[in-house]
């Protein structure tokens, strides 16, 4: 890129290139403090959808003050660059921990992970917010397994259940997610609270676990009916080194229905704090006191 300053920003590095932005480290020119910036690609500017969601994005993040989620620092109202600043957490995500087969990592650091994302999205659901796209991609963790949640992109906010003259009238609205994390509900268009986002974190968990998704199909209508009827197989018959207790609170948490699932991220942490995930898990075994 022939220009290398954005505002007050100079741009160090691109970190990741997506289809309609760019993630860059960046320095502030004043503080020469790090951040990372997020931007549309130059062919999006024009785009008012693209913009729309970036700026959404920001929106949801300024509103969250947490340690397990990304904290946002800057938004751009420039009418050159579009853009928002946020935290600079050098890291990966759990994606390119699976990518790269970084298993004794994942494993290692699992029940932290776990509990650490949980956190996350109980504060993000009790401020109103349900995330929407849960998967290992939009959770950072560093060397030191320390987690960020990021991508409020689709981000919506947590509505009650229509009554009868609501959903009569209700219309279907345009679904937006990843096909391999997505609940019942999501897919279907319905309204969504936080029991959507405890579907798409147990398939999260399943993944990082037995190292695939609890569905696959060979095309996405299959997958997303797969999601809809079929029942998941224990994450226990693809790595019989974990406990039954932590397979149970993963089948419970991908229930079809979201009245069989836990009622908040409260209640899934209240039962992780109780289980062990790995039957030698050497995590759980150091904090065995734990209430």
């Amino acid at each position: 890129m022939a220009e290398d300053i954005i505002g007050n920003y100079r741009l160090i590095k691109c970190i990741l290139t997506g289809q309609s932005t760019q993630v860059w480290e960046v320095v502030e020119v004043q503080s020469h403090r790090h951040f990372a910036m997020k931007q549309l690609l130059p062919d999006k500017i024009h785009d008012s959808e693209a913009r729309n969601t970036l700026y959404h994005e920001a929106a949801v993040g300024r509103e969250m003050t947490h340690p397990n989620v990304i904290r946002i620092a800057y938004v751009s109202n420039e009418s050159l660059h579009h853009y928002f600043c946020m935290e600079y957490f050098p890291s990966g995500s759990l994606k390119t921990r699976l990518v790269q087969k970084n298993y004794d990592f994942l494993r290692e650091h699992a029940h932290s992970i776990f509990k650490q994302a949980a956190t996350g999205l109980a504060y993000v659901n009790a401020g109103g917010w349900v995330h929407c796209d849960i998967k290992p991609d939009n959770l950072l963790v560093n060397s030191k397994g320390e987690l960020r949640l990021i991508d409020f992109a689709i981000a919506e906010r947590v509505r009650a259940a229509p009554g009868f003259f609501g959903r009569l009238f209700q219309r279907k609205k345009h679904v937006q997610g990843t096909r391999s994390y997505m609940s019942p509900e999501q897919i279907r268009g319905h309204y969504l609270d936080g029991r959507a986002d405890i579907y798409s974190y147990a398939a999260t968990l399943y993944e990082l676990t037995t190292f695939r998704p609890p569905f696959r199909a060979a095309t996405q209508q299959e997958l997303l009916q797969k999601h809809i009827i079929e029942k998941p197989v224990s994450p226990v018959a693809y790595c019989p080194e974990l406990t039954s207790e932590f397979g149970d609170l993963v089948l419970r948490c991908l229930a079809k229905k979201r009245e069989d699932r836990p009622e908040s991220f409260h209640d899934v942490l209240k039962a992780l704090n109780q289980i062990r995930i790995y039957k030698n898990d050497p995590v759980r075994d150091k904090v065995s006191g734990e209430s």
